[in-house]
């Protein structure tokens, strides 16, 4: 199983957006695919229809060990299922920082499962807290989606800067398939001044990085997420071009 984390430290840069659409894409192609809700906002749960019932085990219950992993995880649609995520996953942080090994609690907590899928994809919170490093700790690749903006390109320095950390200390030993400019806005054929500048700053800052195709700003992809269908199935294929880049990079490190 391939572990992909989508991670950005700054809320709004289209992490969940990002997660479910890479993952729905996925699915469609035969790919038996395990989304992680690692956010105690719990987005993606939301959005992917799940909700969570009083006593159901969420990923707060696997990292702790109180259940098999196995048995945290839902299935939500053909090829998907998911390990859901309540505001309750906050009571995580003071047990992985008090286990001494916070960075890797759920990657050994995936092991359990890594025959049963082919890609697993984690939402990540928008915070430097200890959900987050054990979500870049169990990742062979990360995904930076940053919004074209000023705040985006903050949030990539504040991101890249906390894996180079993980990096030092041998928390993260994957790689960062790429940087993936979120709600590029243009005008006609008129890429914005903002969006233009703010883009042109992330290749900067990447160096090496691959900087992928833009998700453009659009209505569309809230629709599809809205109504549970791809971006193609609405008649904007054109759309999904940053997405199929994302996994044709992924079958190339499989």
């Amino acid at each position: 199983m391939l572990i992909l984390t989508c991670a950005s430290l700054s809320g709004g840069q289209g992490k969940t957006t990002v997660a479910i659409l890479l993952g729905r894409m996925l699915a469609q192609t035969g790919q038996r695919v395990l989304m992680i809700d690692a956010d105690p906002q719990a987005n993606l749960t939301f959005y992917l229809g799940h909700e969570v019932q009083q006593n159901q085990p969420t990923l707060l219950e696997v990292l702790k060990k109180q259940i098999n992993t196995e048995d945290g995880i839902y299935e939500i649609g053909e090829n998907l299922w998911l390990i859901p995520a309540d505001d309750g996953l906050d009571n995580a942080q003071e047990f992985l920082s008090g286990s001494g090994m916070g960075a890797i609690v759920l990657s050994k907590r995936l092991k359990e499962v890594s025959d049963l899928f082919q890609y697993c994809i984690v939402d990540a919170p928008p915070q430097r807290s200890q959900i987050c490093l054990t979500s870049l700790g169990a990742a062979d690749h990360i995904i930076i989606p940053v919004e074209a903006s000023s705040k985006g390109v903050n949030s990539l320095i504040r991101t890249l800067s906390l894996v180079e950390e993980l990096q030092e200390i041998d928390a993260f030993s994957g790689i960062v398939l790429g940087i993936l400019p979120f709600r590029d806005k243009w005008v006609g054929n008129n890429q914005v001044a903002q969006s233009k500048a703010s883009i042109s700053a992330m290749r900067t800052i990447a160096e090496e990085i691959v900087v992928l195709p833009s998700i453009l700003e659009s209505e569309q992809f809230k629709k599809a997420i809205d109504k549970g269908v791809s971006l193609s199935s609405l008649g904007f294929e054109q759309l999904e071009t940053p997405f199929q880049q994302i996994i044709e990079r992924l079958q190339k490190n499989v």
